[in-house]
């Protein structure tokens, strides 16, 4: 990807929210841009107007930490675009993230022994590990069974965002499918900022943006956003309708993995179709998640 373009158009696309109201300045009669002009931004970040033009056209290598806290604090960032705005100086000045060696495309692993071992010792709830390339990894068994409309039958590939974007049985399964697919985006921008020398991101996010309008055009805000914790809702196709909460764990020991668990709440509707599923699954063949 190109970097001073990803710097570019993230800037742009924040600087194009914020009214000059949000931060205390005059609107005027006559303005000609969306949000906040290049002159304000710069008043408001301490850099002149000059430097911040530079910023803005992607020339963001050498920018000190000091500079890219005070653009963050002007443009309002929430911590996952702050973090997307330092991953993208780093690749700027060419430090891949963490020191780490810039990752080369690989072909998808099995999980490991003991992974795969942890998956299956969760029963109460779905659970699953995510590569950054949103590759559905390994889950524990009811896991696969929650995501057999994602794993299907021996030859698809276990993927999220081709599945969110390429697959029309997402708009059933996801029954907030406009707000998934924000998400699964944001968090695809999110690891593409940490590496843009990954080439498998690139082909993924070339194919989706060539087959699907809608994750084209959701690629172009540069919004980006983390996962961690929250509320879901899905309409499974043999337990029906459940409101699942998830965490989301790193797994420390594989770079880009992570380990997401889906519970209901005790006593709720949703509880006992988990409960439903879990007996189905266990009467039903195993179904293996098939790696690329």
């Amino acid at each position: 990807m190109d970097n001073k373009a990803e710097v570019r158009e993230f800037l742009m696309s924040r600087r194009a929210r914020i009214s000059p109201a949000d931060v205390g300045l005059p609107t005027g009669a006559n303005r000609r841009v969306t949000g906040l002009r290049r002159a304000e931004v710069a008043m408001l970040a301490d850099v002149s107007v000059e430097y911040y033009a530079k910023l803005e056209r992607g020339d963001i290598a050498g920018a000190s930490a000091a500079v890219l806290e005070s653009l963050a604090r002007a443009l309002r960032l929430d911590e996952t675009e702050r973090m997307h705005l330092l991953d993208l100086a780093r690749a700027a000045d060419g430090i891949p993230t963490s020191g780490r060696p810039r990752r080369r495309a690989t072909s998808q692993q099995p999980a490991r022994a003991g992974l795969q071992r942890t998956l299956d010792a969760i029963t109460g709830g779905p659970a699953f590990v995510r590569d950054r390339h949103q590759n559905l990894i390994a889950t524990n068994a009811l896991g696969a069974a929650f995501y057999s409309p994602v794993i299907g039958t021996s030859g698809r590939v276990p993927n999220l965002a081709r599945f969110q974007f390429l697959d029309p049985a997402s708009r059933d399964f996801y029954p907030d499918w406009e707000l998934f697919a924000q998400m699964c985006v944001g968090i695809m921008r999110v690891e593409a900022g940490r590496d843009p020398h990954d080439r498998a991101m690139q082909d993924l996010v070339g194919e989706l943006t060539t087959r699907s309008e809608t994750f084209a055009r959701l690629w172009s805000a540069h919004d980006v956003r983390t996962h961690g914790t929250g509320t879901k809702r899905f309409q499974h196709p043999i337990a029906g309708e459940l409101t699942l909460l998830y965490e989301e764990l790193t797994v420390t020991a594989e770079d880009g993995l992570s380990l997401l668990i889906y519970t209901a709440e005790p006593g709720s509707p949703s509880a006992e179709r988990l409960q439903m599923l879990a007996n189905w699954s266990a009467t039903t063949p195993a179904r293996t998640a098939p790696s690329e």
